[in-house]
């Protein structure tokens, strides 16, 4: 059973969420269901390129939405091509930047996020709030320890850490305990996925392309399941078993990063019926 102080801390995070977006082409259209200033991300890939990502990105701020792209390490050539990228940002009014390291191979001589934000950092980047990903179920190819210790070295740097989308409530609220008392005190963006139905992912992740797609399902196979049982997934019942966690200050968590799969309409449809559900 939800408490009432958990059911208004559910509602706080349902009621202004990070509506992540892919920059495929119809993502354009696809905004047109967004909240007035709403917050959102942009996702980066290797086949869609980083231009795609910063385009979407001035395209939004410029209608007001409160804009945070992704910027992948590995898609940047060197030092010059940074400052290229914040200069190009701070036209666009864009004050946010989420950094990961990117699946890619390098294009140049950064490999990394750390790296990257050292490098933001080294030639004056004047954004107000660089974001960082964290793996509540670990990552495929790099050890917890190191996850951990990557965190640990982010954290004098970076403002929030948002984690991967997961559909297991224990492991999510074990990991926030966990980083906690390993001292890493970063705000929570807590990853969860829209309204998204099974044929709509699997038309997009055919147009991420190939290789994007592969490492995408081997992620979320978790979705699938879902999907394949339902047809679409909302995280009503995981936000109710996390929230004893959602309802807790030591753990931090600010805001809800919503993996829309472009199914932004939908997603914002959810939000509303969730917030009436709870009262608000």
């Amino acid at each position: 059973m939800v408490s009432s102080e958990q059911r208004h801390a559910i509602a706080a995070l349902v009621a202004h969420p990070i509506y992540e977006l892919i920059p495929l082409g119809t993502a354009r259209d696809d905004s047109a269901a967004l909240p007035a200033s709403a917050r959102v991300t942009i996702t980066t890939s290797t086949r869609l390129g980083l231009d795609a990502t910063l385009s979407l990105a001035e395209w939004l701020a410029a209608r007001g939405h409160d804009v945070a792209p992704h910027i992948a390490a590995r898609l940047v050539r060197d030092r010059a091509h940074v400052s290229d990228i914040i200069a190009r940002l701070r036209r666009a009014n864009v004050r946010k930047v989420f950094v990961v390291g990117g699946d890619a191979a390098p294009v140049g001589d950064i490999t990394d996020g750390l790296s990257l934000i050292r490098a933001m950092h080294d030639v004056g980047h004047r954004f107000k709030e660089i974001g960082v990903p964290a793996y509540p179920e670990g990552h495929p190819t790099i050890p917890d320890d190191v996850l951990l210790d990557d965190l640990r070295k982010k954290q004098p740097l970076a403002q929030w850490m948002t984690t991967q989308m997961s559909f297991n409530p224990g492991a999510v609220g074990a990991w926030i305990t966990r980083v906690r008392r390993e001292g890493i005190a970063l705000p929570i963006h807590l990853g969860i996925p829209g309204a998204v139905g099974l044929r709509k992912l699997t038309a997009i992740a055919a147009r991420i392309g190939v290789a994007d797609s592969a490492r995408y399902l081997m992620k979320h196979r978790g979705l699938l399941g879902h999907l394949a049982q339902l047809g679409s997934f909302g995280p009503d019942a995981f936000l109710n078993d996390l929230a004893p966690t959602l309802a807790d200050p030591r753990a931090n968590v600010v805001a809800l990063h919503v993996f829309t799969m472009n199914q932004v309409a939908a997603t914002v449809t959810w939000r509303q019926k969730l917030l009436d559900e709870l009262g608000t």
